[in-house]
């Protein structure tokens, strides 16, 4: 049986980087508890646009949890109180009637708000750019068995590459740490074989994009606990081992050269 809720949204609201934000009360109401927190925001647009005011800017794509723009703080937790959940796939069964909901963005320095809730997170793209890829051989396509890959390698890379990039790991930590994103898009490639050739020269090149924008990672663990698809913090440990050992490795060949 479906049951309608009324709430009242907190939202914020700013016209672009450059200017103050504010707080807004909008109410929502009628909402079926079934809905997607993204389609009760859509019921309350819907709303604004008839009354002639300004609808509340946010980002959204698949709403299939795996594209990972959805990001939203909702009562002070990335993605809201779901475990494991990105804002798409929350649904309003987890709020009270008559509840009051805070609607923030990410806050964090590297993502400059674009308007409303909607944030820049091109950051991340550089840090991509830097490294995250591998190099092919083109040609007609290998077999699919020319190179062998054992189970548990498969599956941690398989774990790595859940990443979808939304930024909840930076809203969330105390200093605004790329680490986990970075480390989960080093090693879905650092581990398999394909991406051994680029492997200490990958690592230090985004770990060092990284830095160049985020803040520094003193495992306090909020990185995890707010990732929709819980990526283990373990992969920041390897790419550490990942990063000193490049360095290392540079700084012999600098010495012989």
């Amino acid at each position: 049986m479906t049951t309608l809720l009324n709430l009242t949204l907190k939202v914020w609201r700013q016209n672009g980087p450059s200017d103050a934000g504010r707080f807004e009360s909008i109410a929502a109401t009628d909402v079926k508890d079934d809905m997607s927190f993204l389609e009760m925001l859509d019921q309350v647009n819907e709303r604004l646009n008839n009354e002639g005011k300004e609808p509340i800017t946010f980002d959204h794509d698949c709403r299939e949890g795996i594209c990972g723009t959805c990001s939203l703080m909702i009562n002070g937790q990335a993605h809201g109180p779901e475990r494991g959940t990105a804002t798409c796939q929350l649904h309003m069964r987890r709020f009270r009637n008559g509840q009051e909901v805070i609607i923030e963005p990410w806050r964090a320095a590297a993502f400059p708000i674009i308007k409303d809730l909607m944030v820049d997170r091109s950051t991340f793209d550089r840090i991509v750019e830097a490294g995250g890829y591998i190099s092919a051989a083109t040609g007609g396509a290998p077999d699919a068995n020319l190179i062998l890959v054992p189970k548990p390698v498969s599956d941690a890379a398989m774990d790595a590459a859940q990443c979808i990039g939304c930024g909840a790991c930076v809203a969330a930590c105390p200093n605004g740490a790329a680490n986990l994103f970075t480390a989960a898009k080093v090693a879905h490639l650092n581990l398999l074989p394909q991406g051994q050739p680029e492997r200490f020269q990958r690592v230090v090149a985004m770990v060092d994009t990284m830095e160049q924008h985020f803040g520094s990672c003193t495992n306090h663990g909020e990185c995890r606990e707010a990732c929709p698809k819980e990526i283990s913090i373990d992969f920041i440990a390897l790419m550490n081992k990942d990063y000193v050992k490049a360095k290392f490795k540079n700084s012999r060949t600098l010495s012989r050269s």
